[in-house]
């Protein structure tokens, strides 16, 4: 009996290190494409995410939101109104890249995390999304923010969650 315990238990450990070994090696291919993706961003988007790092916990303009926005568009070369259209604006169900700008009107977040509730209000904000963690859900560089300050700095955002208000994305558009 003994000895059947021993087969089964070492049957098992070989079995979980041969699944872990598959999925390290899944996790490889799924960073690669992910990698890829990054680099097949519209140059305009990378120079967008180029600028915004380059700023990072610094104050951009007069530390409004919406400077951070239209300083990234104007060192890049960018096409746009010079008020709130800061590009093409992107048509439902087009996927999200990191560079686009999002306007916020009036939205109300709220996250549930463990036993918190979190509520995260932007009146009337901008900001760059600046790295995506799902189809609707990333990182945003922003400035003028409560947490933060006048400093750029990055927001988690998860669009599936707003219970009011509205937002709009937009692409930039080369100037050339």
């Amino acid at each position: 009996m003994k000895s059947i315990f021993l087969i089964l238990f070492f049957a098992f450990i070989v079995t979980v290190r041969d699944n872990s070994r598959s999925l390290a090696l899944s996790l490889q291919k799924g960073e690669t494409r992910f990698t890829s993706a990054l680099d097949s961003l519209p140059e305009l988007n990378r120079e967008i995410i180029s600028f915004v790092n380059s700023k990072m916990n610094k104050k951009v303009g007069r530390g409004e939101c919406w400077d951070l926005a239209a300083e990234a568009l104007n060192a890049t070369g960018a096409q746009w109104n010079g008020k709130l259209q800061f590009g093409r604006k992107l048509e439902k169900g087009e996927p999200l890249l990191p560079g686009d700008i999002i306007q916020f009107e009036g939205v109300k977040i709220k996250y549930r995390e463990t036993n918190a509730r979190y509520t995260q209000v932007m009146k009337h904000h901008t900001g760059i999304i600046h790295s995506l963690k799902g189809s609707k859900q990333f990182d945003m560089a922003n400035q003028n923010t409560e947490e933060h300050g006048k400093k750029v700095s990055i927001t988690y955002v998860d669009l599936e969650q707003i219970t009011a208000g509205h937002y709009f994305i937009y692409r930039p558009v080369s100037g050339e």
